[in-house]
């Protein structure tokens, strides 16, 4: 399966989601496009700069969370490729979307490329800080550790990988894909999703992010774990914004 684009999609409980795309838009530094779909669900954060890869969408039921769009040729071709690896299909939705489950259980997408290739530049913030949404980290509880990443990396085009006993392992960090894909070990019993940000100065970010109502969860030198106003954890790492190293 060729990938040609990767999209985070926020799924927020209706109840939360007007606060909380105001917050990513503002985190982001995008606009909003108009909303689409039947109930006028769905929305696009905008970059400034470049395709869109961050996607919003209203969820009725259940605490929300995150998934991954995988922009491919054919996304039927695609299921099957998934299926083979051990994904389980979930549905296909009226306008060719294939929605699946990794091994752990995990939701994505596949879904038609439309083009994308430009991808997004960093935001320059008053202050001097860089920054941008640069990674999607998959929590994954330690006995799936394994078969997740080598699922992932097979999808994705890298192969099968020695994980050995690390704790991450980051799948890709092509100039051509817009987000980068972590698998992360965790001791909690269900995975999860969430985002990471690479920014310049993490003290200034941090501060910026409190600003618009997110909360410091704890903080391991560079790196900070954040809480947005609804309590979605993700990430705020000093790494280049560029490049994500």
């Amino acid at each position: 399966m060729h990938v040609r684009w990767l999209t985070a999609f926020f799924d927020f409980p209706a109840s939360e989601f007007g606060p909380e795309v105001t917050f990513w838009r503002a985190i982001s530094g995008s606009t909003v496009s108009p909303p689409r779909g039947r109930a006028k669900e769905f929305a696009t954060l905008e970059p400034f700069h470049g395709d869109p890869y961050l996607r919003v969408q209203r969820v009725e039921d259940g605490p929300g969370g995150m998934h991954l769009d995988l922009h491919v040729d054919d996304p039927h071709a695609g299921a099957r490729e998934a299926e083979a690896l051990g994904a389980t299909l979930e549905s296909v939705a009226d306008d060719g979307f294939v929605i699946m489950r990794s091994p752990v259980g995990g939701v994505f997408c596949l879904v038609p490329w439309a083009g994308e290739a430009v991808r997004a530049r960093p935001i320059r913030w008053p202050g001097g800080a860089i920054s941008i949404v640069d990674q999607l980290r998959f929590q994954v509880p330690s006995a799936d550790f394994d078969s997740e990443v080598n699922f992932w990396s097979t999808l994705i085009g890298k192969g099968a990988i020695a994980t050995g006993d690390v704790d991450e392992v980051a799948l890709n960090n092509s100039p051509r894909l817009s987000l980068q894909v972590v698998i992360a070990r965790t001791d909690d019993a269900e995975a999860s999703a969430h985002t990471a940000l690479a920014v310049t100065g993490i003290d200034d970010e941090v501060e910026r992010h409190r600003d618009w109502g997110a909360t410091l969860i704890d903080r391991n030198g560079d790196t900070a774990r954040m809480a947005d106003p609804a309590g979605r954890l993700y990430c705020i790492a000093e790494r280049n914004p560029r490049t994500g190293l």
